[in-house]
């Protein structure tokens, strides 16, 4: 317990989800500033999703093979920043789409194989993951109102600055991680990933984490967009994207009790038809401020209570010879759902509105939670 690099993992975390905190609810915006459509804007939003279809499983089974998970986290944090400095060059949509794809690629072969280097120092104390992660939340929180701020004061022009600076955390946060390799396992040594991929509610689990991620489309693609058409300002867009964080937090802050007390797939259940209906009141009514801070608050439920449950379910599915191909599987069947939502949002945003773009996302959720009840064995807490 005192040898925890407990400050040294939440660092990484910080700045990693600070970045996130800087593109989930900025990056529409900021190619709505260079005058993209909404088609086009969904595009560029989808293809960092579709490199999370592929990345992360080249990555996890590199880690897997070579053990060498810290030295890949370093290295995909080094390329993240020099191909997305590469932004200064040009603005047009070729070069753009190429921007984005090369830093997806390298940026999503980072997370997963740091969660398993967190979850080997945790030594099996995977309750004590919430606290650590919960300061990757903390992190998307400050730069998600700094940046409200700022693109109210300065133009969006200042964008991509903010997103070098925040990348050149990460690498420095990298570098000052200690390495640490997952223990084996008696229960599923020798067992290969395919194997253990076969087993009850394993591939249902991962096609709910495709739909989940597909719900989310609208919302990290046109939210900011759509409040700001609904006369809010982009200082108070950034505080209520901050509301939902503080939520996901508070959330991670109880996990540990909630999931000693309920089960993963009771969890999982209540994250996927709370999203449904987060999802119906963002599209429907979200010009009113209290149902909208309500809206926001159900962040602990569709992003936090369903992160924390997902990632256990990982760890108890995979042996430790597959754990970066367990996470990185998560990964990329997260980025095909969000990959999937962004397109689809950015193609029917005009052609639907907003009310019908949510109700689509509701019902993604809401398939997942079916699935879940139906495919998923029940577990003991």
């Amino acid at each position: 317990m005192a040898a925890l690099p407990y400050w040294r993992l939440s660092s990484f975390y910080l700045f990693y989800f600070a970045l996130l905190g800087s593109t989930a609810p900025f990056l529409a915006l900021y190619f709505d500033h260079l005058g993209f459509s909404s088609a086009r804007i969904g595009e560029l939003v989808a293809i960092p999703m579709l490199m999370r279809c592929v990345a992360p499983n080249i990555w996890g089974w590199l880690g897997d093979y070579t053990g060498r998970r810290l030295a890949i986290v370093r290295f995909g944090a080094v390329c993240t920043l020099l191909t997305f400095s590469l932004i200064f060059v040009s603005k047009t949509y070729a070069w753009l789409a190429m921007v984005m794809a090369l830093h997806a690629f390298f940026w999503h072969a980072v997370l997963p194989q740091f969660e398993v280097i967190t979850l080997a120092h945790l030594k099996g104390q995977t309750s004590r993951y919430s606290q650590i992660r919960l300061w990757g939340s903390i992190g998307f929180i400050i730069t998600v109102v700094a940046l409200g701020r700022v693109f109210e004061w300065l133009s969006l022009d200042v964008y991509p600055v903010a997103l070098v600076l925040i990348m050149a955390g990460i690498v420095v946060s990298s570098v000052w991680v200690p390495n640490a390799q997952p223990v084996q396992s008696e229960r599923v040594t020798g067992e290969g990933f395919l194997k253990q991929l076969r087993s009850p509610g394993v591939l249902a689990f991962y096609g709910c984490v495709a739909l989940m991620q597909m719900s989310h489309g609208p919302y990290y693609t046109f939210l900011t967009l759509h409040l700001e058409r609904l006369g809010y300002s982009r200082g108070v867009i950034g505080m209520l994207w901050a509301v939902g964080v503080v939520a996901e937090v508070l959330m991670f802050l109880a996990m540990s009790r909630i999931l000693a007390r309920f089960s993963v797939r009771r969890v999982l259940l209540a994250s996927f038809l709370l999203a449904a209906l987060r999802w119906l009141l963002l599209g429907s009514f979200a010009e009113f401020l209290s149902v909208l801070l309500f809206a926001q608050v159900l962040h602990a439920a569709t992003f936090g209570s369903f992160h924390a449950a997902a990632i256990q379910f990982v760890q108890r599915s995979f042996g430790a010879r597959q754990q970066g191909q367990g996470q990185a599987l998560y990964a990329a069947l997260a980025g095909t759902g969000g990959a999937l939502g962004a397109l689809y949002s950015g193609y029917s945003w005009n052609a639907l509105g907003a009310t019908l773009t949510f109700s689509i996302a509701s019902l993604a959720a809401f398939a997942a939670a079916v699935i879940i009840a139906t495919r998923m064995q029940e577990d003991r807490p």
